[in-house]
């Protein structure tokens, strides 16, 4: 028995504005064919901006997979999958919350759900920020937020943050700053 498992084909099932969902037929090692999702993302990009005081800037919004409001890092999707993500984590960074920055370095790279999805976020850190104006996309309402790393950490704990790549942001740019100590 082979431990090979296989793609065989893939259908677009919806094609999305943010997404495409797919139907992937897969054959097991056993010579099963099963039908699996997959889910097809351009690629994202988020920003832990830190302020002049050391402060972290986030954005509160609502978001509909949730139905309520979320503290998140500033972030958001690839124009295109070809867009290097240090330029959407630029252009987000001023768009939602209206400060820009000429350092941004990398911080880390995550994939969000590899069980079903291939969404890849890069996020990077943003210091030195120069103060510009917010220019949210249409139906956008953001509520921009700052807080000591430390008061963040506590909220993850305390479950209030849970989005995936907030956490691993957070958490990275902390252990970040503890190495350099």
């Amino acid at each position: 028995m082979s431990q090979e498992i296989k793609r065989i084909k893939r259908e677009l099932v919806q094609k999305g504005s943010i997404i495409d969902l797919y139907k992937d037929h897969i054959q097991l090692p056993d010579g099963q064919v099963k039908k699996w999702d997959f889910v097809k993302h351009k690629g994202a990009a988020a920003v832990v901006a830190v302020t002049q005081e050391g402060k972290l800037l986030m954005v509160r919004q609502y978001r509909n997979a949730l139905d309520r409001y979320t503290l998140e890092l500033p972030a958001g999707g690839r124009d295109t999958p070809e867009e290097p993500t240090i330029e959407c984590a630029a252009r987000e960074l001023e768009e939602e919350t209206g400060f820009r920055s000429e350092h941004l370095e990398h911080l880390i790279s995550l994939r969000t759900t590899v069980a079903f999805c291939d969404e890849l976020i890069d996020v990077y850190v943003a210091d030195r920020l120069i103060p510009s104006q917010q220019k949210l996309d249409e139906g956008e309402y953001i509520h921009v937020e700052e807080y000591d790393l430390d008061e963040l950490c506590q909220m993850i704990f305390d479950k209030k943050i849970q989005d995936s790549k907030t956490v691993s942001g957070i958490l990275a740019y902390k252990l970040k700053c503890a190495m350099e100590k």
